[in-house]
């Protein structure tokens, strides 16, 4: 009879595809480290189907407008909402019919499954394209239109002309792209999910760095948001170089 680790190693070796025959060759092994084995194992299948069959799911805007269009592109932004820091946008060309397991919005991912999705991301699109507008732009013409600026630079800087934008709820202005806007369209289209994870991480890198510059803030947990800590420490300190006035009026 073969060893419990023997079987483990069989199942570790033995792709996906394969575990179903594995399953009906030792299901009838009463060994409980077997059978725990088989049990495990059924649990991973089922997730991974699952997984699969979400992926699909949010690439029903990708292949409807597939045949029609050959370069599509998603769109996405991260930091409308903080006192301090950029906002920036996120531009993302995928290869038709990719699936990047446990892309999602950006705000349903951890921390550290949104740094190693970055960089799978950046190595499998066919196109990137990062754009912010300043604190400074914030202030001097608002918040949604800096966000509109942020994506239109973010399509500029692709190295490739996309003919449909895919965009989380948004329509921007002053650009010739065919647009598409999808109601929360991070967490229904991979395109625009993978837009929206290059803008997060690449604004919370951003917000690291400043926070070495300006300790007092807390930047490197808040992200520039609104936290207890930071409204004391703007009470305390005032604003620095990368806060938004427009948006800290009440507490300085």
């Amino acid at each position: 009879m073969e060893k419990i680790q023997e079987i483990k190693d069989l199942f570790a070796k033995a792709e996906k595809e394969q575990w179903h025959a594995l399953f009906s060759q030792y299901e009838k092994d009463e060994r409980a480290g077997v059978q725990e084995l088989i049990k495990r194992y059924r649990k991973k299948l089922l997730a991974e189907e699952k997984e699969e069959r979400r992926l699909e799911k949010m690439l029903e805007f990708e292949k409807k407008y597939g045949n029609e269009y050959t370069c599509i592109c998603g769109i996405d932004e991260a930091g409308r909402g903080p006192f301090a820091g950029p906002v920036v946008a996120g531009a993302v060309v995928l290869p038709a019919g990719l699936k990047i397991k446990g892309l999602n919005d950006s705000k349903q991912v951890s921390a550290k499954k949104r740094e190693a999705l970055f960089d799978e991301i950046k190595e499998k699109a066919v196109s990137i394209g990062i754009g912010m507008s300043s604190p400074a732009r914030i202030d001097e013409i608002n918040i949604l239109q800096a966000t509109y600026e942020a994506m239109q630079h973010a399509i500029e800087d692709l190295e490739v002309v996309p003919d449909l934008l895919l965009n989380d709820a948004v329509t921007i202005p002053r650009v010739a792209i065919k647009q598409i806007g999808i109601i929360k369209g991070d967490g229904r289209s991979l395109s625009i999910a993978a837009a929206s994870i290059m803008a997060k991480v690449t604004r919370d890198r951003l917000m690291e760095e400043y926070a070495r510059l300006y300790p007092e803030y807390g930047f490197e947990s808040n992200k520039g948001y609104g936290s207890l800590s930071h409204r004391e420490a703007l009470k305390k300190y005032g604003p620095c170089p990368i806060h938004r006035h427009t948006f800290i009026h009440n507490y300085v």
